[in-house]
């Protein structure tokens, strides 16, 4: 049976719906992004999981330069080992006829009856290559579908300085290969690298490996050591030129989903809150002003007989009803969205499956949060008001006091009536009017931090393409050759500066620590590709010793004068002890560099080089791209407007893609804000501006009072938002960066013009709508008390 405060209640959310949608629009919308993010974490990495034990993706990867297969059966007796599968691989060079310059490609072999026991494929159009057809091959689909390559199409590739014609006939997906990127680069891009599946016999002739492997693939055990394993496999595979086993996480396309995924798992764990949070501040304040403003219908309740505590229940439906309203609603538009992010994160993240997943602690927070920021809203106020009497709560709240309202007055005599209304609302209630204020920067921080990230993404490709890159072109070399290759390249038409650079694959040890990558050795002072700080000064490259990024040195637990162990995975493979000269932050992933004849001189190469930036005459580097084909030592060509291409595309994806709808919440969050404040702004002073129409206020003048103090507010709140809002960047920007990239913070006046034209913006559109309900406003209704 429906009780009569259950009837008043129905009342009340009817007579303020628009109010309570809005309220309920904002929880809903922190909510939308905890669920929906929650969700497609816990997605991609069960997806990710089904994906790499469906194909049986290897745990760890051996390579060595060559050993006989009858190894296999020594790696497959070492304890903790589950499953061995040795291949052939090796590097090729595809010719395109649409493409200037040729692609870097893996080779790899493959069982003829496309089932080996570790790292399967999965076709995805065409077929498997047949016995006795060398010819034909395997293509990665990502590739193939980059370039418009299809089953019955025929390659021309250079195997091990061979260049062979191949026929496509099939194209196939792999878990090792969700991302591809050319050896020595950090951004993947499926136009500039493919990979190729060729019979084994086909391999073994174009790489000279008849009854030999080059990678022995292998599957760990059940409760297995990997790192006791990886130990081992080095040890059986060092007679024959292994160069050093790693584990998935150091495979590059697991590592990169891996930054991905834990990319945007960080975002989910930063910026949503941040969402709710002011969310849950605006209702607080909401409920705590609505309550409030319901003192003298309390009382009277009182008066009636009602128990504070059934008064107390009924307020609690009331900020409940709001509350779960936008809870629920959060909770739908969360799987909506995440149903709806699931096939851009498919085509993303390469996956050949991916199901939303839902994740109920998400639900949990998101319904959690908005009922507690709800009854916290209406607790402390209701606490105050139950104490009062039913006589002293049917009273409006005794007035402020006005006796320093005089020092204002030589400062307002010129303003106009309307005006020091205004003025007065501020200095007779500013607790009221600071809550207001404080809503209103919470809207203003959101934009200002989604806006400055924008403008960091936008910084961060500038910084990469045209400050620290200054080259056209970037030549790799097949191995570390001598600098005269430098000079040879300089003395081609067209070619106006060469710079030469040494990419070295390490791992670097601390005690327990280690990270496996490179080290970058530069010349003293870089033109062409420089190592730059956040700051943009330029790090000063050191020949006694290593200079670490900051977050390669927290990983590896080093500070500068300490020393690392350098086991260098290449050449002679020497161990090296190096100390750590200096420690400085940079800007893209977390390299290691030294001045390269510092570099050269440690490994006992002097004069190598293994890369080369050149500054190009525009209109001959066609004639340059077509001389450096020919070349058996070059490896790749890497264009730099096709890696900035590249490189945009991967930070607008997958967890870079998630600022564009956060930035639309942002703004639609702060837009409710607005609006909420001039609605319980309206409601507190409904019959205040009833009564100025009632005594000859024109309608354009009573809503003057009203505007006039959201314009005040919101003008208010503009400085305060700007600051709230550099905090709030800066843990955006942190939960946005990766190994790959780090996104600055970047504060420009545009940023904060910008942001401060969406508050002024929701604060008109809010003012035309409230004013509308002022002009259309029952003056005889508004001025009798409601029962």
């Amino acid at each position: 049976m429906v009780g009569p405060l259950d009837r008043k209640l129905l009342r009340d959310l009817w007579r303020m719906k628009g109010q309570a949608l809005a309220i309920a629009v904002v929880m809903a919308l922190g909510v939308t992004m905890q669920v929906m993010m929650s969700g497609l974490v816990s997605s991609l990495d069960e997806t990710r999981r089904g994906y790499y034990e469906r194909y049986r993706l290897a745990d760890v990867i051996a390579p060595v330069t060559r050993a006989p297969e009858q190894v296999l059966h020594a790696l497959a007796a070492l304890e903790g080992v589950g499953a061995v599968e040795g291949r052939i691989g090796g590097a090729a060079l595809i010719d395109l006829p649409d493409r200037d310059v040729p692609l870097q490609a893996q080779a790899l072999s493959l069982p003829y009856d496309d089932a080996p026991a570790l790292n399967a494929i999965r076709i995805e159009a065409g077929r498997l290559f047949e016995r006795g057809r060398p010819d034909e091959v395997v293509v990665l689909d990502s590739f193939a579908a980059a370039h418009g390559l299809r089953p019955g199409d025929t390659l021309a590739a250079t195997t091990n300085g061979a260049r062979r014609s191949f026929r496509i006939v099939g194209l196939a997906r792999s878990p090792e290969f969700l991302y591809s990127a050319a050896p020595g680069e950090m951004v993947p891009d499926d136009s500039r690298f493919g990979v190729l599946w060729l019979s084994p016999a086909a391999m073994a002739a174009a790489f000279d490996m008849d009854g030999a492997f080059s990678e022995a693939l292998i599957g760990l055990g059940r409760g297995a050591n990997e790192q006791l394993v990886l130990d081992a496999v080095d040890r059986v595979l060092e007679p024959y030129g292994g160069i050093g086993a790693y584990g998935r996480e150091d495979m590059f396309s697991n590592r990169f989903v891996s930054e991905e995924i834990d990319g945007l798992r960080e975002s989910a764990r930063a910026v949503p809150p941040m969402f709710m949070a002011v969310a849950a501040f605006l209702l607080n304040i909401v409920i705590a002003r609505m309550v409030q403003a319901e003192r003298e219908e309390i009382g009277l309740l009182k008066a009636f007989g009602y128990r504070s505590a059934e008064i107390g229940v009924h307020y609690l439906k009331l900020v409940l009803a709001i509350a779960l309203a936008g809870a629920l609603l959060g909770c739908l538009a969360g799987v909506a969205a995440g149903r709806g992010m699931v096939q851009l994160y498919l085509a993303f993240f390469k996956f050949p499956f991916l199901v939303f997943r839902l994740e109920p602690a998400a639900f949990a927070t998101g319904i959690g949060v908005s009922v507690l920021a709800a009854t916290a809203g209406g607790a402390i106020v209701l606490r105050r008001i139950f104490a009062l009497q039913p006589a002293e709560a049917m009273r409006p709240p005794a007035p402020a006091d006005y006796a320093s309202a005089g020092r204002w007055r030589g400062l307002t005599r010129w303003l106009d009536q309307p005006t020091r209304m205004v003025l007065r609302r501020f200095s007779r209630t500013p607790f009221r009017m600071a809550g207001a204020v404080l809503g209103i920067t919470c809207g203003m921080a959101l934009s200002v931090g989604m806006l400055t990230i924008h403008a960091g993404f936008s910084q961060a490709v500038a910084l990469s393409f045209d400050v620290i890159d200054r080259s056209e072109a970037s030549v790799t070399f097949t191995s570390a050759v001598s600098d005269k290759a430098l000079h040879e390249l300089a003395r081609i038409p067209g070619v106006e500066r060469v710079e030469g650079r040494r990419d070295v694959a390490v791992i670097l040890r601390n005690g327990r620590q280690s990270h496996r990558g490179s080290i970058t050795g530069l010349p003293a002072a870089p033109e062409l590709n420089r190592a730059l700080t956040p700051a943009l000064a330029p790090i000063p490259m050191r020949s006694e010793g290593l200079v670490l990024s900051g977050a390669l040195a927290a990983k590896l637990k080093l500070e500068v004068g300490q020393t690392l162990t350098v086991e260098v995975r290449e050449g002679a493979r020497p161990v090296l002890t190096l100390p750590v000269a200096a420690v400085a932050d940079s800007v893209l992933g977390a390299p290691a560099y030294m001045a390269m004849d510092g570099l050269n001189r440690a490994l006992g190469e002097p004069g190598r080089v293994s890369a080369a930036a050149l500054r190009l005459d525009e209109a001959r580097a066609p004639e340059i791209y077509a001389w450096l084909k020919g070349l058996p030592t070059v490896a790749g060509v890497s264009l730099k407007h096709e890696a900035r291409d590249a490189f945009v595309t991967v930070m607008n994806q997958g967890a870079g893609w998630t600022r564009f709808i956060m930035s639309g919440m942002a703004f639609v969050i702060t837009f409710g804000i607005i609006y909420n404040a001039a609605r319980i702004a309206l409601a507190e002073r409904a019959r205040d501006l009833a009564s100025l129409r009632v005594i000859g206020f024109s309608r354009a003048e009573a809503a003057y009072v009203l505007l006039g103090e959201l314009g005040l507010v919101t003008l208010l709140a503009l400085p305060l938002g700007a600051v709230l809002g550099a905090g709030f960047a800066q843990v955006l920007a942190a939960a946005y960066s990766s190994e790959l990239y780090t996104i600055p913070v970047v504060f420009l006046p545009t940023t904060f013009g910008s942001a401060a034209l969406v508050v002024i913006a929701g604060a008109a559109i809010s003012g035309l709508l409230v004013k509308r309900d002022v002009d259309r406003a029952d003056l005889v209704a508004a001025l009798k008390t409601r029962d």
